[in-house]
């Protein structure tokens, strides 16, 4: 960061917070790839001078799995209506039913555990690695019991799971590892693609995603027998949990343009965890310190109330967005917001305790954005945790959700 860089971040800093000085909230901050966004508005036009959007199944239906197999070593894959579903059949593939067990972290999209259950199984809920929020391999170790059938292991904003060290453990016991790249598309974990891990892999395509057509999402698995199950499971006469030909055909060109987009989004969050450094944000904790590599659909943060004058991690989010930045709480930890009946736990989970309580997310729309631009969003988190004991005195940031309210996938 230059010297001028910084001066203005820090005078940037020093001034009130738009809720002290009364001025309305700006709208969060949203950047996009120009080439990518022209990508899809190139295939918007011919899918309509064509009608080819109608199809049931259509030549991007076809190109966009043989992408997804030639980017993750040749998995052969299955499109469909979301990374929730993908999940669901990949389990599915697994042969995951009544009386099994599937390990999964504490701390991971409800929607995981949702589909454990749907399918007769029992979650098995282990704990977090304090210093990257990531599922702890040695306590998926100690979890595997007789019913065990498979795990399930998520990158989760930004960081990555250690992949080799749970293939180990699966391998050694005998169960499936189903590998959420929901979050992770492109991005690489020990010299593979996100996805080329586990028996099986899934992505969404789902409304905020790095790679979006609103809804959608794949399956891929190596496994022969894992995709014929998801092919019985699935196929009703018709596909029952389809990818329509229209999405495929938005998905393609931002799938094809990921790499040089994560790479922009590595670079922004470089940036920001950097000035944040300078700026002595000491009440976040970025999740990851390596960024090269990784793909940031979130970044996520260790939040400090007591370094922020005492303002609740919700409220320190609300008064951040005011700025126009797009920061929010990260899931509800499972074993908190779940009856104890539906899952069995291994240990306390102090660690997905405190992420329950303290995990604050950063979204990828301004990770895209310019330089001076993502100085300003660390500007304006900094005005906030400076003021932070006035905002909390005169309770001026609302709650940004209501208790109970659902993650997006």
């Amino acid at each position: 960061m230059t010297d001028l860089e910084w001066t203005t971040l820090v005078s940037e800093a020093a001034l009130q917070p738009r809720l002290l000085s009364g001025a309305p909230a700006l709208p969060c901050t949203h950047a996009s790839s120009a080439r990518t966004d022209d990508a899809v508005r190139a295939v918007l036009a011919e899918l309509a001078a064509t009608r080819a959007w109608s199809a049931y199944e259509g030549p991007a239906l076809r190109r966009l799995s043989d992408s997804l197999g030639r980017i993750h070593e040749k998995l052969p894959s299955c499109l469909c209506c979301s990374g929730t579903v993908g999940v669901e059949l990949g389990l599915k593939g697994l042969n995951v039913g009544p009386g099994d067990e599937v390990i999964l972290s504490a701390y991971d999209f409800r929607g995981n555990f949702s589909n454990v259950c749907h399918l007769g199984a029992t979650p098995v809920l282990v704990d977090l690695r304090p210093e990257d929020g990531q599922v702890d391999p040695e306590q998926i170790a100690s979890a595997v019991t007789g019913k065990t059938r498979a795990v399930v292991v998520s990158h989760l904003h930004g960081g990555i799971v250690d992949m080799p060290r749970v293939r180990e453990i699966a391998d050694s016991h005998g169960i499936g590892v189903l590998e959420d790249a929901c979050q992770a598309p492109g991005a690489e974990v020990a010299g593979r693609p996100a996805g080329g891990w586990g028996d099986v892999a899934v992505w969404s395509f789902g409304g905020s995603k790095l790679v979006s057509a609103g809804r959608g999402g794949a399956v891929a698995s190596a496994r022969d027998d894992v995709l014929q199950r998801v092919r019985v499971y699935s196929r009703r006469g018709n596909d029952a949990y389809p990818l329509s030909e229209l999405q495929a055909a938005v998905v393609e060109p931002q799938w094809e343009r990921l790499a040089e987009d994560n790479a922009r989004r590595a670079q922004g969050a470089q940036w920001l965890c950097e000035a944040l450094r300078e700026a002595k944000v000491d009440s976040l904790v970025p999740w990851v310190t390596a960024f090269e590599g990784r793909a940031f659909y979130k970044l996520g943060f260790w939040y400090d109330a007591s370094r922020a004058g005492g303002l609740s991690r919700d409220a320190f989010a609300a008064a951040v967005r005011a700025e126009g930045v797009p920061l929010d709480p990260g899931f509800r930890a499972l074993h908190l917001s779940h009856a104890r009946r539906r899952y069995r736990a291994v240990g306390p989970l102090p660690h997905a305790t405190a992420a329950d309580a303290s995990v604050l997310t950063l979204h990828h729309s301004l990770l895209l954005a310019d330089r001076p631009a993502i100085l300003g969003a660390a500007a304006a988190i900094a005005r906030v945790a400076a003021h932070g004991e006035e905002i909390r005195r005169r309770g001026l940031a609302e709650p940004v959700r209501p208790a109970g309210a659902l993650e997006s996938e």
